[in-house]
C-alpha cells in the first residue's frame, strides 16, 4: 500500500507513474479530496478520463477498486445488499425434510451474513486489506433523483442500514469518486458535499503527452498527427465529438495497421475508431476528411 501523497507535486507523479497525465487543477482536487476525506465530484464529457482517474489511484496506493456503474431505475436495495434467495429457499426446503422445523428460529438463521449478497456501497463499507478502498459511482447522472438522496445520507455517515442486521458504518471512510457526463443535473446538495471539478478535453501538448504515455510504441510523427487530427475534428459540429480515449483507440488501430503517416484514405477506413455515430461519420469523410489533414499538417509545419 502507497501512504496518501502529502503535496500536489506528489499526486501528479503518482498519476504519472500509471501513465495519467493529469493537469495542475486535476491533480490539486485529488490531493484536497485525499487530505480532507472529501469525495470528489468529477464532470465532463465522456472519454476525458473521468473514470480513469479512479483507477489510477487504486493501482498507484494499491487500494481495492470498487465501482457501482449507475443506470437508470438503480435502487438502494440494489447498489447496497440483496439477500440470497436461492441458497434461502434450499435452508427452508432442507429443513423442511429434516421435519420439526422451528419457524422462528428458521427465520433468524435466514437473515444472517451467510446469505447476504453485498453490492458495491456495502463493500466499500467493508474493512479492506491495504486501507480504505476507492469507490468509484460511475455516471450518476444515469440515475434519478431518489436513488441521489439516499446516496447523499450514505455518503454523510458512511453507513448504510439493513434492517435485518442494522446499521453497518465504515471503520474508515472509502475515498470516494463520483462521475457524470452532465446529461442531467446532479442536485446542488449532493455536489455540496463533494469537491468539485470539470475535467475537460486536453490541450494539445498534454494530450500528446498522454497518447506518448498510453501507446509509446507510436513514432513521434503519427503521434503529432493523430493528436492534432482529433484536436481539429472537436472544432467540428460533430454529435459526439471525440475524447482522449478514442485518441488512444485510434493510434492502437493504426499501429495495427502498419500505418507510418496519416492519409485521406486510412481516415476513412479507421473513422469508426474516433467517431461513434454514422452520421459524424459521413460528415468527416471524403474531402472534408483530405480537407481537415492539410489543415492539420499546415499547422504543425508552422509550429
Amino acid at each position: 500500500m502507497t501512504t496518501i501523497p502529502s503535496s500536489i507535486d506528489a499526486v501528479e507523479t503518482l498519476l504519472a507513474s500509471q501513465g495519467y497525465v493529469a493537469s495542475r487543477a486535476l491533480a490539486t482536487v485529488v490531493f484536497l479530496s485525499l487530505r480532507l476525506n472529501r469525495p470528489l465530484f468529477l464532470e465532463g464529457e465522456a472519454g476525458v478520463g473521468k473514470t480513469e482517474i479512479a483507477k489510477t489511484l487504486a493501482a498507484a496506493l494499491g487500494r481495492r477498486l470498487i465501482r457501482l456503474q449507475c443506470y437508470e431505475g438503480l435502487d438502494a436495495s440494489s447498489a447496497v445488499y440483496e439477500w440470497n434467495f436461492a441458497a434461502q429457499m434450499i435452508a427452508i426446503r432442507t429443513a423442511e425434510a429434516g421435519g420439526g422445523a422451528d419457524r422462528d428460529a428458521l427465520k433468524s438463521e435466514l437473515f444472517t451474513e451467510e446469505y447476504l449478497i453485498e453490492r458495491p456501497l456495502l463493500q466499500a463499507m467493508r474493512p479492506q486489506d491495504g486501507g480504505a478502498p476507492i469507490l468509484l459511482i460511475d455516471e450518476l447522472d444515469r440515475t434519478d433523483e431518489p436513488f441521489e438522496a439516499f446516496l447523499l445520507e450514505a455518503l454523510s455517515d458512511f453507513q448504510v442500514t439493513i434492517p435485518e442486521l442494522g446499521t453497518i458504518r465504515a471503520p474508515e471512510p472509502p475515498i470516494v469518486i463520483l462521475t457524470s457526463n452532465r446529461t442531467r443535473e446532479v442536485h446542488d446538495a449532493l455536489k455540496r458535499r463533494c469537491l468539485y471539478h470539470w475535467v475537460d478535453y486536453p490541450d494539445f501538448d498534454r494530450e500528446h503527452a498522454i497518447l506518448t504515455s498510453r501507446v509509446p510504441e507510436a513514432q513521434d510523427t503519427l503521434s503529432h498527427e493523430v493528436v492534432a487530427f482529433v484536436q481539429r475534428l472537436r472544432r467540428e459540429d460533430l454529435f459526439k465529438r471525440p475524447g482522449v480515449a478514442e485518441t488512444i483507440d485510434w493510434a492502437k488501430c493504426l499501429l495495427a495497421l502498419d500505418v507510418i503517416t496519416l492519409s485521406p484514405e486510412v481516415i476513412a477506413d479507421t473513422l469508426g475508431a474516433i467517431l461513434k455515430y454514422q452520421d459524424d461519420i459521413q460528415k468527416i469523410q471524403g474531402s472534408e476528411a483530405k480537407k481537415l489533414l492539410e489543415e492539420v499538417r499546415k499547422g504543425l509545419t508552422a509550429v
